[in-house]
């Protein structure tokens, strides 16, 4: 079996890191929080222009048909720069759960103006207690009472929430005037919902793998400019010590995340444990590598004007978000307990699934 990215996996994500690059650095971060600003229009245009927004929906409904492997460096990239748009929840989430129940003319109607790049749809899950971007959103997906309903945001009101990152925009949201248009019910919607919930988690883990990598690049780059003693701080065991623990943590999780991906697609108890092993990993490897980054900046570490906190920030939201540090620990516990264990149950999976 061959684990290895594909060349046009690899061509993807580069072309993403690439604009990101260009486009997502912190003085650009910062000169939005200067303006009272969270998002760029002119980099979202870009991110539209790329076709992305269509990167999971199905060939069939008119989308790029990419799976979870294929999108899985576009989310790391997405962390690494710590972007603001809402790209990996609208693209990794949102879209190919409206594009599953696409049979709805209404869905269908919707899916393609996102394709188009006209509209933006958002999910409110069940597991997140506030939406994320919806402001920005044509269409809201809302679980109601076992059904899965589609709301237009005009009929919607929507109060906005604090974050502990300024670049996440969230909301809550009241039902006002129009009616909703029930896209599935009973099982289908549960398999939607729980389809929706593993890309979430798969697509957080990956995008606190690449703010982890970020966190520990800043603070290697510090580390070789800051002087002490007449010699760069990073020539001490204590930093290289301490930012090289970060690494190894990184390093660690990468493949957990790319397995996660590899088998998202099944759908059952070993792809959900692999998941939640992914973002239980993810997140403790942002925590350690902001922790190390911060402290190898000293005291001004601790202030806004480091960089550094642009990530670290990112980092605090993102590891209760879809599923918080319990939760995933208790699904995987269910394929430890519930399911066979040894080498040989390594790549396994529910008989349904082959």
């Amino acid at each position: 079996m061959d684990f290895r990215f594909t060349d046009e996996q690899t061509m993807t994500a580069e072309a993403v890191r690439a604009l990101l690059a260009d486009r997502c650095q912190p003085q650009d971060l910062r000169r939005l929080m200067q303006a009272g600003e969270s998002r760029d229009d002119s980099r979202w245009a870009a991110i539209v222009e790329m076709g992305l927004l269509g990167a999971l929906a199905p060939e069939s409904v008119g989308g790029l048909g990419l799976s979870e492997p294929d999108f899985v460096q576009i989310a790391e990239a997405c962390g690494y720069a710590a972007l603001p748009e809402p790209l990996v929840e609208a693209a990794g989430v949102a879209t190919p759960l409206l594009a599953s129940l696409a049979e709805r003319p209404e869905a269908a109607a919707l899916l393609e103006k996102v394709l188009a790049g006209e509209a933006v749809v958002v999910a409110a899950h069940p597991i997140n207690p506030v939406i994320a971007d919806a402001d920005l959103a044509a269409g809201v997906l809302s679980a109601r009472g076992g059904e899965l309903h589609l709301f237009t945001a005009e009929s919607l009101s929507f109060v906005r929430q604090p974050s502990v990152d300024p670049f996440r925009r969230l909301f809550t949201m009241e039902e006002t005037t129009g009616e909703s248009v029930k896209l599935a019910e009973g099982a289908v919607a549960a398999r939607a919902l729980l389809d929706a919930l593993d890309r979430g988690a798969l697509f957080a883990a990956a995008q606190l793998l690449g703010v982890a990598q970020r966190a520990v690049a800043m603070a290697a780059d510090y580390a070789r400019e800051r002087k002490q003693f007449g010699k760069p701080i990073g020539s001490y065991q204590a930093i290289k010590h301490l930012l090289a623990a970060a690494q190894v943590k990184i390093e660690f999780t990468r493949p957990v995340v790319y397995a996660a991906a590899a088998e998202c697609a099944n759908g059952d108890a070993f792809s959900r444990a692999r998941i939640s092993h992914a973002k239980l990993a993810a997140a403790d490897a942002a925590d350690a590598a902001c922790r190390a980054a911060v402290q190898a900046h000293g005291a001004m570490g601790y202030s806004w004007e480091v960089d550094v906190h642009l990530f670290l920030k990112r980092a605090l939201a993102l590891s209760g978000w879809w599923g918080d540090a319990a939760f995933h620990r208790a699904r995987a516990a269910t394929r430890v307990f519930g399911r066979p264990l040894g080498p040989e149950t390594t790549f396994a999976a529910d008989a349904k699934n082959g």
